[in-house]
């Protein structure tokens, strides 16, 4: 697989350090001379090219035509967005990716342009925060299928609604499944009559309204309002 990176910045000098890491083929290129030249001190010279980002000639120097997959990482939304467009367009590139530099602009990168995904590092940032305060403490460890699902670990803490039943009798939604359970250091492969009990790390893969469903499930239960308690003893 060829990989181009168009933009020689810290995003594409260390994108292409992690491909080249994977034993994939890469080629980067950039027109800034300063750029260019923290590049060549980092990655190997002849995968570096020199050239005008959208100068078509530039491109087909550095081997769009035979590229597998694009990634779009300069300082500018109009390049990105440009590139993508003619890499599916006349050089029919299978996988664009481009890079958000201004949020504002999120909304233009899609199908009229050709991108396939698009990295807006406001709006990961964003659900990474989200995700962190509405989970608790159930970790995800994977994303999967850009995003809509995740392998995700969860403690079974002592009095969790899941505690003591069945995994057929959890009521599960369609798209959660329960991949494992690690009791006393064994894995166990789970199966509906497996019985969830306290101490257990459960491995599952779920959609974000599954992960809501096990949080709720295998979360410890809420401590009694004090004004509970007040009524209790009276």
């Amino acid at each position: 697989m060829l990989v181009l990176i168009v933009g020689g910045g810290r995003t594409g000098s260390q994108l292409a350090a992690l491909i080249l890491n994977q034993n994939q083929e890469v080629r980067l290129i950039d027109n800034r001379r300063a750029v260019l030249s923290q590049v060549h001190r980092e990655l190997p010279t002849e995968i570096v090219y020199e050239g005008n980002p959208i100068d078509q000639s530039a491109l087909e120097q550095a081997g769009i035509a035979d590229a597998d997959v694009i990634a779009a990482v300069t300082t500018s939304d109009e390049e990105n967005l440009a590139l993508c467009y003619i890499a599916r367009t006349k050089y029919d590139v299978r996988r664009t990716i481009a890079r958000v530099n201004n949020p504002k602009n999120a909304w233009l990168f899609n199908e009229t342009f050709h991108v396939d995904v698009a990295v807006n590092q406001a709006e990961i940032m964003s659900r990474v925060i989200e995700e962190e305060m509405s989970m608790g403490d159930m970790l995800t460890l994977l994303k999967l299928k850009k995003g809509k699902f995740s392998l995700i670990t969860e403690h079974i803490s002592m009095g969790a609604k899941a505690v003591g039943l069945a995994i057929k009798d959890l009521a599960l939604p369609e798209h959660c499944v329960i991949a494992a359970i690690i009791r006393q250091g064994e894995i166990i492969v789970p199966r509906g009559v497996t019985v969830i009990e306290a101490e257990d790390e459960v491995l599952a893969v779920t959609d974000s309204e599954g992960a809501k469903q096990l949080l709720m499930l295998f979360s410890p239960p809420e401590p009694a309002s004090e004004s509970h308690l007040v009524k209790k003893g009276m």
